[in-house]
């Protein structure tokens, strides 16, 4: 099974798209990218992992490249901007699939982004499956961005990551109020060189229950 590229309609112009959908889909994932100033994209290999591993787990999947990135019109925005197109990549996604759970999945700055969408979404009325945040930027989460409180929470530290200060996601975990697990790779920086394997096996059993 191959990506469809799709075009969304996001809030500064069309946002460029890669959709799967599935025969049996036991839910759906949205899967936000990494910091674009950095060079992050939607074909980012952390990214492409999240997305083969929850096509493996029988997720319809959707990831995108934010405003400014690629062929997605606008430009960089570097914080509310992203998370205002996250939520429109999430309601192309709940339009064509209104029953199904939702899974939100994001690496580095895309793990901020899918926390901040999360809260919103909650707040909404939208009841998350899951939030997956992978070595995420978790220093750029303020007081405006309330986590959602159901569904299961997890983060998947590095613990050599040489890009997010690995104690910066350990304290904020620590200090989280609700409950979630924290998975720490040994010996992995943050772009999960030569620990992709790991990372799906992380992924794959809980997008799979």
């Amino acid at each position: 099974m191959r990506e469809t590229p799709v075009e969304i309609a996001g809030p500064v112009g069309q946002l460029e798209a890669l959709y799967l959908d599935s025969p049996e889909p036991r839910g759906l994932a949205l899967i936000c990218h990494p910091n674009p100033v950095q060079g992050g994209t939607m074909l980012n290999k952390v990214v492409s992992t999240l997305q083969r591993t929850a096509r493996d787990a029988g997720l319809i999947t959707l990831r995108f490249n934010y405003r400014g990135v690629g062929a997605s019109a606008g430009s960089h925005d570097m914080g509310s901007g992203e998370v205002d197109d996250a939520q429109a990549a999430a309601q192309w996604l709940r339009a064509r699939h209104p029953d199904l759970p939702l899974t939100l999945l994001g690496f580095s700055f895309g793990g901020f982004v899918a926390a901040s969408l999360g809260g919103r979404l909650e707040a909404q009325g939208e009841t998350l499956a899951r939030l997956f945040m992978v070595a995420p930027a978790v220093m750029r989460l303020g007081a405006q961005d309330p986590l959602p409180q159901h569904g299961a929470l997890t983060l998947i530290q590095p613990e050599t990551d040489e890009v997010i200060d690995p104690q910066l996601v350990y304290d904020w975990s620590a200090a989280l109020d609700r409950p979630h697990e924290l998975l720490k790779v040994a010996e992995c920086g943050h772009f999960f060189h030569g620990k992709l394997t790991d990372l799906k096996d992380l992924l794959l059993p809980r997008l799979s229950n």
